[in-house]
C-alpha cells in the first residue's frame, strides 16, 4: 500500500500547485481569482490527500507485500488473490438498475428514482449473498 499511497501523494502535491499556479494566473490575467477551477483543483489535492492518508494507515498495519518489497521477485506475488465468480448475471442487473437510477435522476422522474433505488438494492443484495447458502443442515 505504500505504492498507491505515493501515487496519491504525487497526485496531491500536484493539484495543489495547479491550485495555485491556476490561481495566480487567472488573477494575472482578469484581475480576479477564477473559483471554479481553482477549487476544484484545490478539492482534487484534498481528495487525493484522503485516501493517500488512508493508503499509508492500511500500509501500517498489514503485512508487507511484494510490491512494498524492492527485493521482491515477480514469483513472490504468485497465490490465490481471492474467488471471482465467473458467470454471474448480477453485475448486468446492478448497471441496468444504476443506468435507472441516472436516468431518473437526470429528468427529475421521482417515482422512477424510488423504483430505481429499490432495484439497485435489489441487485446489490443478489451480488453479495450470491454464493451465500446459510447454515449447513445436518
Amino acid at each position: 500500500m505504500k505504492v498507491e499511497a505515493r501515487i496519491f501523494d504525487l497526485v496531491m502535491a500536484f493539484s495543489f500547485l495547479m491550485a495555485a499556479v491556476y490561481g495566480y494566473w487567472t488573477w494575472a490575467d482578469t484581475d480576479h481569482v477564477e473559483p471554479t477551477g481553482t477549487v476544484a483543483l484545490a478539492l482534487t489535492g484534498g481528495l487525493a490527500l484522503i485516501v493517500g492518508t488512508y493508503f499509508r494507515f492500511v500500509a501500517r498495519r498489514i503485512e508487507v507485500r511484494p510490491e512494498d518489497n524492492a527485493d521482491a521477485e515477480v514469483s513472490d506475488g504468485a497465490g490465490e488473490l481471492g474467488f471471482f465468480s465467473p458467470g454471474s448475471y448480477w453485475p448486468i442487473g446492478l448497471a441496468a438498475a444504476a443506468a435507472t437510477a441516472g436516468l431518473a435522476l437526470a429528468f427529475w422522474h421521482i417515482w422512477l428514482l424510488v423504483i430505481a433505488v429499490v432495484l439497485v438494492l435489489i441487485a446489490v443484495g443478489g451480488l453479495v449473498f450470491e454464493y451465500h447458502t446459510g447454515p449447513e443442515h445436518d
